[in-house]
Protein backbone atom coordinates (compact mmCIF):
# COMPACT_ATOMS: atom_id res chain seq x y z
CA UNK A 1 0.00 0.00 0.00
CA UNK A 2 2.83 2.24 1.18
CA UNK A 3 4.57 1.75 -2.04
CA UNK A 4 1.56 2.62 -4.42
CA UNK A 5 0.91 5.74 -2.72
CA UNK A 6 4.83 6.89 -3.49
CA UNK A 7 4.01 5.82 -6.81
CA UNK A 8 1.15 7.96 -7.31
CA UNK A 9 2.85 11.02 -5.39
CA UNK A 10 6.18 10.32 -7.59
CA UNK A 11 3.74 10.72 -10.79
CA UNK A 12 1.91 13.42 -9.46
CA UNK A 13 5.48 15.45 -9.00
CA UNK A 14 6.88 14.42 -11.96
CA UNK A 15 3.70 16.00 -14.19
CA UNK A 16 3.32 18.91 -11.70
CA UNK A 17 7.10 19.39 -10.68
CA UNK A 18 8.97 17.88 -12.94
CA UNK A 19 10.51 16.22 -10.12
CA UNK A 20 11.57 13.01 -8.47
CA UNK A 21 13.84 10.35 -7.46
CA UNK A 22 16.50 10.18 -10.39
CA UNK A 23 14.51 12.85 -12.34
CA UNK A 24 15.21 16.08 -9.90
CA UNK A 25 17.32 19.05 -10.37
CA UNK A 26 20.34 18.65 -7.60
CA UNK A 27 23.65 19.94 -6.31
CA UNK A 28 26.34 18.36 -8.23
CA UNK A 29 24.40 15.91 -10.76
CA UNK A 30 27.46 15.29 -12.47
CA UNK A 31 29.53 14.44 -9.32
CA UNK A 32 30.45 10.72 -10.73
CA UNK A 33 29.79 11.03 -14.47
CA UNK A 34 31.54 13.92 -15.24
CA UNK A 35 33.30 14.64 -12.10
CA UNK A 36 35.38 18.22 -13.70
CA UNK A 37 31.80 19.39 -15.32
CA UNK A 38 31.81 22.31 -13.28
CA UNK A 39 35.41 23.59 -13.05
CA UNK A 40 35.70 23.08 -16.58
CA UNK A 41 32.70 25.65 -17.40
CA UNK A 42 33.94 27.73 -14.72
CA UNK A 43 38.17 27.84 -16.03
CA UNK A 44 36.43 28.13 -19.39
CA UNK A 45 34.21 31.53 -18.76
CA UNK A 46 36.72 32.86 -17.16
CA UNK A 47 38.96 33.26 -19.69
CA UNK A 48 36.05 34.23 -22.11
CA UNK A 49 35.30 37.24 -19.93
CA UNK A 50 38.81 38.06 -19.25
CA UNK A 51 38.61 38.60 -23.36
CA UNK A 52 35.09 40.31 -23.01
CA UNK A 53 34.02 41.58 -20.37
CA UNK A 54 30.44 42.25 -21.84
CA UNK A 55 30.09 39.15 -21.86
CA UNK A 56 28.09 38.07 -18.78
CA UNK A 57 25.27 40.91 -20.52
CA UNK A 58 25.33 38.60 -23.09
CA UNK A 59 24.74 34.75 -21.41
CA UNK A 60 22.66 36.60 -18.60
CA UNK A 61 20.38 37.54 -21.63
CA UNK A 62 20.90 34.19 -23.62
CA UNK A 63 19.86 32.42 -20.67
CA UNK A 64 16.71 34.33 -19.54
CA UNK A 65 15.66 34.18 -23.19
CA UNK A 66 15.96 30.42 -23.51
CA UNK A 67 13.64 30.03 -20.30
CA UNK A 68 10.92 31.71 -21.26
CA UNK A 69 10.52 29.72 -24.26
CA UNK A 70 9.84 25.93 -23.53
CA UNK A 71 11.54 26.54 -20.32
CA UNK A 72 15.29 26.18 -19.89
CA UNK A 73 16.20 23.80 -22.07
CA UNK A 74 18.87 25.03 -24.59
CA UNK A 75 16.46 25.34 -27.27
CA UNK A 76 17.44 28.93 -28.19
CA UNK A 77 20.86 27.10 -28.92
CA UNK A 78 19.52 25.14 -31.64
CA UNK A 79 20.03 26.33 -35.63
CA UNK A 80 17.33 26.80 -38.13
CA UNK A 81 16.33 23.81 -40.79
CA UNK A 82 15.44 23.54 -44.06
CA UNK A 83 12.08 22.09 -42.91
CA UNK A 84 12.48 24.39 -39.18
CA UNK A 85 13.11 28.07 -38.21
CA UNK A 86 14.79 27.99 -34.94
CA UNK A 87 13.82 30.77 -31.97
CA UNK A 88 17.31 32.29 -32.76
CA UNK A 89 16.25 33.44 -35.95
CA UNK A 90 13.05 35.59 -34.64
CA UNK A 91 12.84 38.88 -34.28
CA UNK A 92 13.46 39.70 -30.57
CA UNK A 93 16.51 36.64 -30.14
CA UNK A 94 18.25 38.43 -33.84
CA UNK A 95 20.11 40.72 -31.14
CA UNK A 96 21.48 37.31 -29.10
CA UNK A 97 24.97 36.53 -28.65
CA UNK A 98 27.62 34.23 -26.92
CA UNK A 99 26.97 31.19 -28.59
CA UNK A 100 30.55 30.52 -29.63
CA UNK A 101 31.22 30.46 -25.73
CA UNK A 102 28.22 27.92 -25.04
CA UNK A 103 30.09 25.75 -28.15
CA UNK A 104 33.48 26.12 -26.78
CA UNK A 105 32.61 24.52 -23.27
CA UNK A 106 30.41 21.94 -25.05
CA UNK A 107 33.20 20.91 -27.32
CA UNK A 108 35.82 20.95 -24.12
CA UNK A 109 33.18 18.59 -21.98
CA UNK A 110 32.50 16.10 -25.22
CA UNK A 111 36.50 15.73 -25.18
CA UNK A 112 36.39 14.12 -21.76
CA UNK A 113 32.64 12.96 -20.70
CA UNK A 114 31.13 12.36 -23.31
CA UNK A 115 27.26 12.39 -24.47
CA UNK A 116 26.96 13.63 -20.56
CA UNK A 117 26.60 17.33 -19.66
CA UNK A 118 23.83 18.72 -21.17
CA UNK A 119 23.62 22.21 -23.28
CA UNK A 120 21.03 23.68 -20.92
CA UNK A 121 22.87 22.69 -17.65
CA UNK A 122 26.20 24.64 -19.07
CA UNK A 123 23.96 27.95 -20.34
CA UNK A 124 22.33 27.65 -17.11
CA UNK A 125 25.99 27.57 -15.03
CA UNK A 126 27.82 29.96 -18.17
CA UNK A 127 25.51 32.58 -16.79
CA UNK A 128 26.04 32.27 -13.24
CA UNK A 129 29.59 31.82 -13.59
CA UNK A 130 30.00 34.65 -15.95
CA UNK A 131 27.80 37.01 -13.88
CA UNK A 132 30.07 36.00 -10.86
CA UNK A 133 33.43 36.42 -12.00
CA UNK A 134 34.06 39.90 -10.72
CA UNK A 135 32.91 38.97 -7.07
CA UNK A 136 35.27 35.93 -7.48
CA UNK A 137 32.42 33.67 -6.21
CA UNK A 138 29.57 32.25 -7.30
CA UNK A 139 26.59 34.43 -6.70
CA UNK A 140 23.91 32.13 -6.72
CA UNK A 141 23.34 28.78 -6.45
CA UNK A 142 22.94 26.21 -9.80
CA UNK A 143 21.38 22.70 -9.33
CA UNK A 144 22.23 20.38 -12.56
CA UNK A 145 20.11 17.87 -14.30
CA UNK A 146 18.20 19.68 -16.92
CA UNK A 147 18.27 18.01 -20.02
CA UNK A 148 18.27 19.57 -23.62
CA UNK A 149 15.04 19.87 -25.88
CA UNK A 150 14.57 18.98 -29.58
CA UNK A 151 11.66 21.48 -30.98
CA UNK A 152 12.70 25.07 -31.40
CA UNK A 153 9.80 27.15 -33.21
CA UNK A 154 10.82 30.33 -34.58
CA UNK A 155 6.77 31.30 -34.02
CA UNK A 156 6.93 30.48 -30.42
CA UNK A 157 9.30 33.81 -29.28
CA UNK A 158 6.75 36.69 -29.08
CA UNK A 159 4.68 35.37 -27.32
CA UNK A 160 6.78 34.33 -24.31
CA UNK A 161 9.95 37.11 -24.41
CA UNK A 162 8.56 40.06 -22.55
CA UNK A 163 8.75 43.25 -24.83
CA UNK A 164 10.87 46.35 -23.74
CA UNK A 165 7.42 48.54 -24.72
CA UNK A 166 5.82 46.21 -22.23
CA UNK A 167 3.23 48.18 -19.93
CA UNK A 168 3.05 46.63 -16.00
CA UNK A 169 0.19 44.73 -16.21
CA UNK A 170 1.89 43.29 -19.71
CA UNK A 171 4.89 42.20 -17.60
CA UNK A 172 3.17 40.86 -15.21
CA UNK A 173 0.89 38.36 -16.94
CA UNK A 174 4.04 37.81 -18.65
CA UNK A 175 5.85 36.77 -15.28
CA UNK A 176 3.43 34.82 -14.02
CA UNK A 177 2.86 32.85 -16.76
CA UNK A 178 6.16 31.45 -16.08
CA UNK A 179 5.65 31.23 -12.78
CA UNK A 180 7.48 34.04 -10.97
CA UNK A 181 6.13 36.68 -8.87
CA UNK A 182 6.17 40.33 -9.12
CA UNK A 183 8.54 40.52 -6.59
CA UNK A 184 10.55 38.45 -9.72
CA UNK A 185 9.95 40.65 -11.93
CA UNK A 186 11.31 43.65 -10.51
CA UNK A 187 14.49 41.25 -8.80
CA UNK A 188 15.25 39.80 -12.64
CA UNK A 189 14.95 43.54 -14.02
CA UNK A 190 18.52 44.39 -12.11
CA UNK A 191 20.05 42.50 -14.85
CA UNK A 192 19.73 45.71 -16.63
CA UNK A 193 21.92 47.14 -14.80
CA UNK A 194 24.33 45.48 -17.04
CA UNK A 195 24.54 45.15 -21.57
CA UNK A 196 23.21 47.44 -23.49
CA UNK A 197 20.43 48.37 -25.64
CA UNK A 198 19.23 48.93 -28.98
CA UNK A 199 18.35 52.65 -29.91
CA UNK A 200 15.39 51.62 -32.62
CA UNK A 201 13.78 49.91 -28.83
CA UNK A 202 13.61 53.78 -28.12
CA UNK A 203 12.96 55.77 -30.99
CA UNK A 204 9.35 55.60 -30.16
CA UNK A 205 10.09 56.96 -26.60
CA UNK A 206 11.77 59.46 -27.51
CA UNK A 207 10.63 61.12 -30.67
CA UNK A 208 7.09 59.72 -31.30
CA UNK A 209 5.68 58.95 -27.35
CA UNK A 210 2.07 59.18 -28.02
CA UNK A 211 2.25 59.67 -32.47
CA UNK A 212 2.65 63.55 -31.76
CA UNK A 213 6.17 63.83 -31.83
CA UNK A 214 6.40 63.84 -28.50
CA UNK A 215 8.99 61.98 -25.95
CA UNK A 216 7.93 60.04 -22.96
CA UNK A 217 7.20 62.34 -20.17
CA UNK A 218 8.27 59.68 -17.39
CA UNK A 219 11.88 59.98 -18.71
CA UNK A 220 14.32 62.32 -17.01
CA UNK A 221 14.86 65.57 -19.43
CA UNK A 222 18.34 65.44 -19.31
CA UNK A 223 18.89 61.64 -19.54
CA UNK A 224 16.33 61.98 -22.43
CA UNK A 225 18.60 64.32 -24.18
CA UNK A 226 21.65 62.44 -23.56
CA UNK A 227 19.68 59.70 -25.17
CA UNK A 228 18.65 61.77 -28.34
CA UNK A 229 22.06 62.04 -28.74
CA UNK A 230 23.38 59.08 -29.03
CA UNK A 231 20.09 57.82 -31.14
CA UNK A 232 18.78 59.46 -33.91
CA UNK A 233 15.27 59.15 -35.33
CA UNK A 234 15.47 56.37 -37.36
CA UNK A 235 18.96 54.82 -36.22
CA UNK A 236 18.36 51.08 -36.18
CA UNK A 237 21.89 50.37 -35.34
CA UNK A 238 23.17 52.51 -32.25
CA UNK A 239 23.79 50.69 -28.63
CA UNK A 240 23.42 52.37 -25.57
CA UNK A 241 24.73 51.62 -22.29
CA UNK A 242 21.87 49.99 -19.94
CA UNK A 243 23.39 51.75 -17.23
CA UNK A 244 26.01 54.68 -18.17
CA UNK A 245 27.97 54.90 -15.00
CA UNK A 246 29.22 51.49 -14.87
CA UNK A 247 27.58 49.26 -17.92
CA UNK A 248 30.13 45.74 -17.33
CA UNK A 249 29.79 46.03 -13.44
CA UNK A 250 27.22 43.64 -11.84
CA UNK A 251 25.29 46.24 -9.16
CA UNK A 252 22.70 48.00 -7.92
CA UNK A 253 23.01 50.83 -10.19
CA UNK A 254 19.68 49.97 -11.94
CA UNK A 255 17.37 50.86 -8.89
CA UNK A 256 18.45 54.43 -8.27
CA UNK A 257 18.64 55.15 -11.85
CA UNK A 258 14.72 53.90 -12.07
CA UNK A 259 14.20 56.40 -9.65
CA UNK A 260 15.95 59.23 -11.03
CA UNK A 261 13.41 58.18 -14.27
CA UNK A 262 16.56 57.23 -15.74
CA UNK A 263 15.15 53.66 -16.94
CA UNK A 264 16.43 53.13 -20.59
CA UNK A 265 12.80 50.82 -21.68
CA UNK A 266 9.28 51.75 -21.43
CA UNK A 267 9.47 48.22 -19.19
CA UNK A 268 11.53 49.72 -17.45
CA UNK A 269 9.81 53.00 -16.10
CA UNK A 270 6.35 50.58 -15.52
CA UNK A 271 7.85 49.35 -12.49
CA UNK A 272 7.14 52.67 -10.72
CA UNK A 273 3.61 52.83 -12.13
CA UNK A 274 2.23 50.54 -9.19
CA UNK A 275 2.85 51.19 -5.74
CA UNK A 276 4.15 47.64 -4.83
CA UNK A 277 6.63 47.04 -7.58
CA UNK A 278 7.57 50.86 -6.72
CA UNK A 279 8.48 49.97 -3.20
CA UNK A 280 10.79 46.73 -4.22
CA UNK A 281 12.70 49.25 -6.21
CA UNK A 282 13.30 51.32 -3.67
CA UNK A 283 14.24 48.37 -1.23
CA UNK A 284 16.56 46.83 -3.75
CA UNK A 285 18.61 49.73 -3.88
CA UNK A 286 20.12 48.14 -0.94
CA UNK A 287 23.08 46.26 -2.48
CA UNK A 288 23.08 43.11 0.15
CA UNK A 289 19.21 42.85 0.06
CA UNK A 290 19.38 42.87 -4.18
CA UNK A 291 22.13 40.29 -4.12
CA UNK A 292 20.46 37.61 -2.01
CA UNK A 293 17.13 38.15 -3.63
CA UNK A 294 18.54 37.94 -7.27
CA UNK A 295 20.27 34.93 -6.34
CA UNK A 296 17.19 33.32 -5.02
CA UNK A 297 14.84 34.65 -8.51
CA UNK A 298 17.85 33.19 -10.83
CA UNK A 299 17.21 29.55 -9.01
CA UNK A 300 13.71 30.08 -9.69
CA UNK A 301 14.38 31.11 -13.17
CA UNK A 302 16.90 28.12 -13.92
CA UNK A 303 13.71 26.07 -12.92
CA UNK A 304 11.20 27.11 -15.53
CA UNK A 305 10.13 23.82 -17.43
CA UNK A 306 13.35 21.86 -17.13
CA UNK A 307 13.30 18.59 -18.27
CA UNK A 308 14.75 15.56 -16.67
CA UNK A 309 15.21 12.35 -16.20
CA UNK A 310 13.94 10.55 -19.49
CA UNK A 311 13.15 13.77 -21.53
CA UNK A 312 14.90 15.26 -23.93
CA UNK A 313 18.27 14.21 -24.49
CA UNK A 314 22.03 15.38 -23.92
CA UNK A 315 22.74 16.97 -27.44
CA UNK A 316 26.33 16.16 -29.01
CA UNK A 317 26.46 19.59 -30.72
CA UNK A 318 24.24 22.47 -29.15
CA UNK A 319 23.31 23.52 -31.92
CA UNK A 320 21.13 20.83 -33.59
CA UNK A 321 19.53 17.78 -32.14
CA UNK A 322 20.79 14.32 -31.95
CA UNK A 323 20.25 12.42 -35.10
Amino acid sequence: MKSTFFVVVCVVLVIFLGICEGGSLRKHFYKHSCPEAESIINTKIQQHVSANPNLPAKLLRLHFHDCFVRGCDASVLLVSTANNSAEKDSIPNLTLSGFEVINDIKDALEAICPKTVSCADILTLAARDSVSVQFKKPLWEVVTGRRDGNVSNKNEVFGNIPSPFFNFTQLKQNFASKGLTLHDLVVLSGAHTIGVGHCNLLRNRLYNFTGKGDQDPSLDTRYAAFLKRKCQSGDITTTVDMDPGSPTNFNTDYYPNLLQKKGLFSSDAALLRQQQSADIVKELVDEGKFFLEFAQSMKRLGAIGVLTGSAGEIRNDCSVVNS
